[in-house]
């Protein structure tokens, strides 16, 4: 067959990358079109999104595959971090820089919300995780803050629904993406607008929410000319990027709950793939999170302070002149003295100090633990707490599932640092099974495959991502 090509735009809180996914009628092959720095911007006494920037970037992306592929391009769709969101006025100006989901405007949002409403309340409508972070305390805070900007705003557009509005002008949000915001109903999977209008929040300029796979429209005009992609389709993916993670993940286990997942970059979320939202009081005692996923499914998981804290670490050194690759930093870590100190990664302290190795330092202090000195000891922290934190993990899902985990599959960037997978086989006592890197990308763009009519269901999609793709198997070894 005459291959296809799909575009994803795919934005991490570190990076941003346009990628091409090549569709032969079996495989999908990925090339890299242009990949970005992303980050938050300081502004004023705010943290913010430099959206401008970013879309800048996306279209010199999109016009670069114009220029390679031409009228092979069949659709594109973008996915991105969880949480914040643009807002438009009447006439489609932007309200406000957007924010950064770590500013610091939502500090102690949680208690004041839970006086109104309260905690299990929040949790019967919406089944989240609680976070000072969520979209429900951001909009909180703009009502306080800004709250004739928020009264001026006409459409709420979580972040990759806005660049779906940019590239064809559609006002709609994507379910798994909107399930991240914690005012979505698990069970009726629409808004939660009784809760809403509980806590005194404007409702009004919540779009309709449409399934991963919906066709949104075709390419403004101008971006076309612009681009050279006239009558390309907009498709939303799984728009949150672990919904598409997830979605790429190559296990032959679908529509069953003996597996986890861990997808693996500046957050950590492990969990598992289910039919039904688990809303017990047991699971709102763990504080784990029903996120929506794809084909109707669930992700009960645990939003995990993932490699945050080597990327800030490795900021650091930088900034000291000790400028270190990530590579570099693993190779230091592998030879770190193992087991001395482990971090509470719910303590807040590690959200956006500005000092990590400090922040690190202080609290093993404190909690009169070995202190770690060098890059190796600090990186070597970190891994090993991600690791008893995944353990952890790992039984609570089992104990709301009632399922034994077999194995854990471990996908994204976070899934190239060796010993951080053997760690966590280690400490799960489970088999790791690492790849694919490119797994956000992977299930964005076959969702679009699938939306043209090439594959049929979500099993057939992960066949695909074991047929394009190279894993490694961690068998977990004896505890030292």
């Amino acid at each position: 067959m005459v291959e296809k090509i799909y575009l994803a735009v795919d934005l991490g809180a570190e990076s941003g990358r346009v990628m091409a996914g090549i569709w032969n009628g079996k495989t999908l092959r990925l090339e890299e079109v242009n990949r970005f720095p992303n980050g938050g911007v300081h502004l004023g006494e705010t943290f913010r999104w430099d959206v401008m920037r970013l879309w800048a970037e996306i279209q010199n992306g999109l016009a670069l595959a114009g220029k390679k592929y031409g009228q092979q391009i069949v659709s594109v769709g973008a996915d991105t971090w969880g949480v914040d969101f643009v807002l438009l006025n009447k006439q489609d100006e932007i309200l406000g820089q957007p924010y950064h989901y770590r500013d610091a405007r939502t500090r102690g949002a949680l208690e004041r919300t839970f006086r109104k409403v309260p905690r299990a309340e929040i949790f019967a409508q919406t089944g989240l995780q609680f976070m000072e972070l969520n979209s429900l305390y951001q909009l909180l805070a703009w009502k306080q803050n800004s709250p004739a900007l928020l009264d001026a705003a006409d459409t709420l557009l979580f972040m990759p629904d806005f660049l779906h509005w940019a590239m064809c002008g559609a006002k709609r949000a994507e379910f798994t993406i909107a399930s991240t915001s914690q005012f979505v109903h698990p069970l009726k999977r629409n808004w939660a607008l009784p809760l809403l209008k509980k806590l005194g929040l404007p409702t009004h300029f919540l779009p309709k929410i449409v399934p991963p796979g919906a066709t949104l429209g075709k390419f403004r005009k101008s971006l076309a000319d612009r681009t050279g992609l006239a009558g390309v389709k907009v498709v939303a993916p799984p728009s949150h990027d672990t919904a598409s993670a997830v979605a790429g993940v190559p296990t032959a286990n679908t529509g069953k709950a003996n597996w986890a997942y861990i997808s693996s970059g500046t957050w950590s979320l492990m969990g598992v793939e289910v039919k039904k939202a688990a809303l017990s009081p047991r699971a709102l005692a763990l504080n784990m999170t029903n996120e929506g996923g794809i084909d109707g499914t669930y992700r009960l998981l645990k939003n995990i302070m993932g490699l945050w804290l080597v990327q800030q670490c490795k900021r650091s050194f930088d900034a000291a002149g000790k400028k270190y690759t990530y590579a570099e930093l693993a190779a230091l870590a592998a030879q770190a003295k193992p087991f001395r100190s482990r971090l509470d990664l719910n303590d807040p302290r590690f959200n956006n100090p500005p000092d990590m190795p400090k922040a690190m330092q202080d609290f093993c202090r404190e909690t009169k633990q070995t202190a770690p000195k060098t890059a190796g000891e600090l990186v070597r922290c970190a891994y090993e707490s991600l690791a008893f934190k995944y353990r952890e993990t790992l039984q609570s899902l089992e104990e709301l599932t009632g399922e034994i985990i077999e194995e854990i599959h471990i996908v994204g960037g976070g899934s190239q640092s060796r010993l951080l997978n053997q760690l966590t086989a280690d400490a799960c006592g489970r088999p790791v099974v690492t790849g694919p890197v490119e797994a956000t990308a992977m299930g964005n763009l076959l969702t679009q495959v699938r939306a043209d009519g090439e594959l049929g269901s979500l099993a057939e999609m992960r066949a695909v991502v074991r047929r394009s793709c190279q894993v490694e198997r961690f068998e977990p070894q004896k505890p030292r």
